[in-house]
């Protein structure tokens, strides 16, 4: 779980204009930093299947989202994948 601070920092890097909290780019980002968490805490637990079903769902939400912003901004989706370091598929 991200902290406020964490969350603000990211939303502060991401954000389309000023008071922009919720544009597909900073819930993209958002949704990559819990991940990578969720995916670190599995490495220790293994076994935590609920842990994996919810990191499953992040997973499949910013994919929806990453396929939202590639149909409405190609350019806005090429910049964010290149920040955010996301590997591309077909």
């Amino acid at each position: 779980m991200l902290s406020n601070k964490e969350k603000q920092a990211i939303i502060k890097k991401f954000q389309v204009h000023k008071d922009d909290t919720g544009s597909p780019e900073v819930q993209v980002a958002i949704l990559t930093k819990e991940i990578e968490q969720v995916s670190e805490h599995l490495q220790v637990h293994r076994k935590d299947n609920h842990s994996r079903r919810g990191l499953l769902k992040m997973v499949g939400n910013r994919r929806r989202l990453l396929r939202y912003l590639k149909t409405e901004d190609v350019k806005r989706w090429e910049k964010l994948v290149e920040k955010l370091k996301l590997k591309v598929t077909a």
